[in-house]
């Protein structure tokens, strides 16, 4: 016999708990699903994780750069993996164990560990039970993109996921992917002491960016002793004894990059290919992203899909908005809509990058009038005393309404600084609100306002 809920969530990802917990608070009789892992991607093989990871690696960037500040170190570095293994496995389970008490405590809320099934537009099996809502929310998130491609099932590889296993140092780690989770891999271990090449199938890294942003994250990763290799249109995979052949060029002469160890992060999959969806006619689109309208809705009355699964943005920020979206227009009479939200996100290598609303070839294609205004790292004076002047800050504004258009902070702190720029857009205010604040001396912020006095017509 099926038991009857207010709404059933299926899925404990970023926007899944603060959702039940908000329907809870409001009395509802609420049910939320998990078949594997408390938290979803972003605790427990995500973002917490792997920036955990990121901070052990520049610990070890910092210990061999020692001299650069006067600080004499007359042994070698060394970085023991298992140790790094375990800081980082702390830092996750205390995330995951969080979220897994908050929301097996939480009143009204039942939880059930298992597979979430839609059995029709208001039914949900999970294992032996049958729960019935006319609230059904999917949150099911993503999980990495494995293509088809030559001897993919001849060889062991490693993704996003399986590398938070790796307790050792990889001797030489082939990444197959130019772009952010690829990236942050590379420098990452790169600066434990792997050799690393990355290989990309464009002709440049990070290619929804600008290519000054491409080129010069090339250049930081490159400095570090990174292989890139761009242009690879023919990837394939093949044993060569204990190690991996990764072919990065076409025939007749197709070049080969072997390594101990191969990492694929060419992409994320929606995890919608088992949830029962084709029964009951909820609309995905071609790469399996379950489609949603403007607040969240799917096709199918009564469903809806937040987070990663419905492809609007895959962040874990644009995940926790989307509970925000739903929940307002749930609860609050307030008809917030998914098309409100700024496109930001960064690119966690070091130093950073920070980018808010449209690129610099978005504002060309457009065909507005714009101006840009650009800043070197190396003219930002806490860039000098820190000893990291690679990047640069550059700015575009809409010439007749004066609202900022888009930026990039590619520099240190630029994942931090980029918010004040992002601030002042979703206040659809122009950017002399920012050109004329008086910021403290002497940050890397303060330079805004002075590439802001600086700006010059986009060609």
């Amino acid at each position: 016999m099926a038991e009857n809920f207010d709404a059933i969530i299926i899925g404990t990802g970023q926007s899944g708990p603060a959702l039940a917990a908000r329907m809870t608070g409001e009395g509802m009789k609420t049910a939320i699903i998990e078949r594997k892992l408390f938290g979803g991607t972003c605790v427990n093989v995500g973002c917490i994780p792997t920036k955990t990871l990121v901070a052990s690696a520049r610990a070890a960037y910092m210990a061999r750069r020692g001299e650069d500040f006067g600080v004499m170190n007359d042994g070698s570095i060394n970085v023991d993996m298992k140790r790094v293994k375990a800081r980082k496995d702390g830092v996750v389970r205390q995330s995951n164990q969080g979220v897994t008490n908050w929301l097996k405590t939480m009143e009204n809320l039942t939880v059930y560990e298992g597979h979430g099934r839609l059995e029709s537009a208001n039914s949900v099996r999970v294992n032996d039970d049958l729960l019935e809502s006319d609230r059904i929310v999917l949150n099911v998130g993503a999980r990495a993109f494995v293509p088809d491609m030559p001897g993919i099932n001849e060889v062991e590889y490693l993704t996003n996921s399986s590398m938070m296993d790796v307790d050792f140092l990889p001797d030489h780690l082939v990444i197959i992917g130019g772009s952010y989770i690829g990236l942050e891999f590379a420098q990452m271990y790169r600066r434990f002491g792997s050799r690393v090449t990355v290989v990309e199938m464009a002709d440049r890294l990070i290619a929804r960016d600008d290519e000054d942003v491409s080129e010069t994250v090339r250049e930081i990763l490159e400095n570090e002793g990174v292989d890139v290799r761009l242009n690879a249109k023919c990837i394939g995979l093949a044993k060569r004894g204990e190690q991996v052949a990764v072919t990065a060029d076409c025939e007749p002469s197709p070049e080969e990059v072997v390594g101990s160890h191969v990492l694929l992060a060419v992409g994320r999959k929606p995890n919608s290919d088992d949830l029962g969806l084709d029964k009951i006619g909820v609309e995905t689109d071609g790469r399996g992203f379950v489609v949603v309208d403007d607040q969240l809705r799917t096709n199918v009355p009564g469903i809806w899909a937040i987070g990663d699964v419905n492809g609007k943005g895959a962040f874990t920020h644009t995940s926790y908005n989307d509970y925000e979206i739903l929940a307002a227009n749930l609860f609050d009479d307030d008809p917030r809509r998914v098309s409100d939200r700024i496109l930001t996100y960064g690119l966690f290598i070091d130093p950073p990058l920070g980018r808010v609303g449209m690129t610099e070839r978005e504002v060309r294609e457009s065909g507005r009038k714009a101006l840009v205004g650009k800043m070197m790292m190396t003219r930002v004076g806490r860039a000098r005393e820190r000893s990291e002047t690679q990047g640069f800050m550059k700015i575009l504004v809409d010439a007749g309404t004066k609202k900022v258009l888009g930026a990039a902070i590619l520099g240190i702190g630029g994942d931090e600084i980029v918010h004040s720029v992002l601030d002042v857009m979703y206040a659809d205010a122009p950017y002399t609100v920012i050109q004329r604040a008086v910021h403290i001396h002497p940050t890397v912020t303060e330079l805004i306002p002075t590439m802001l006095g600086d700006l010059k017509p986009l060609d």
